[in-house]
């Protein structure tokens, strides 16, 4: 490809990153480097090797994503998103979900499943650099909050509903740490009764 032709090519990104076909494009491009992403971590992540992963070259992915920072977050979005779904499938799913403990239960071996580590990664990194990363972290209670709240009983109120999302997220979390740091299953066990009993209350209790 000739200088001139390139120059047209990038010109073309530039006016259809916007576009309709551009968006299709760059959710494309996003979902590649997320399956690179969910295989291989965030180690050595770059800007070249996702372009690898994407089949194309790192200028191409910087017309559609405001750097490698911007691409990783997205892609790390992207897996969480992924990773909810797929717990939220399991919660409907699962014949103990008919109680609000059992759907919570429901979701645990997928939390603990594919891919996890890569997430788990991405909060240590926003831990670790928090003046580059920290929207790494802020944006895992944004995407799993609303569906949690979705699993609660629709006759709660909206505060009673935040409330309990909040201290399942919390639970959630703790357990996740607690299986990364030592894998004491026993204790995380002892401490999914308590929160089973927890939720049991909640759910039998008036609004």
């Amino acid at each position: 490809m000739s200088e001139g032709e390139a120059e047209q090519e990038r010109a073309g990104y530039r006016r259809s990153a916007g576009s309709a076909r551009g968006e299709a494009r760059r959710l494309e491009l996003l979902e590649r480097v997320t399956d690179d992403l969910g295989t291989n971590g965030l180690v050595d992540f770059s800007l070249r090797r996702a372009a690898r992963a994407a089949g194309t070259t790192h200028k191409v992915l910087l017309y559609y994503f405001d750097g490698p920072e911007d691409l990783l977050t997205q892609a790390v979005l992207r897996l969480r998103t992924r990773r909810i779904d797929r717990s939220m499938a399991a919660a409907a799913e699962d014949s103990a979900s008919r109680t609000l403990a059992g759907r919570v239960r429901a979701m645990w071996p997928v939390l603990v499943g594919e891919e996890a580590w890569v997430l788990d990664q991405a909060i240590g990194l926003a831990m670790y650099d928090s003046a580059r990363y920290a929207q790494l972290a802020r944006e895992a209670s944004k995407q799993y909050l609303p569906s949690l709240l979705s699993i609660l009983p629709g006759e709660w109120s909206a505060r009673r509903k935040h409330e309990v999302a909040e201290m399942i997220l919390g639970v959630l979390r703790g357990f996740l740490v607690e299986w990364r740091t030592s894998g004491d299953g026993d204790g995380i066990e002892a401490g999914f009764a308590a929160l089973d009993r927890a939720l049991t209350h909640e759910e039998a209790a008036a609004d």
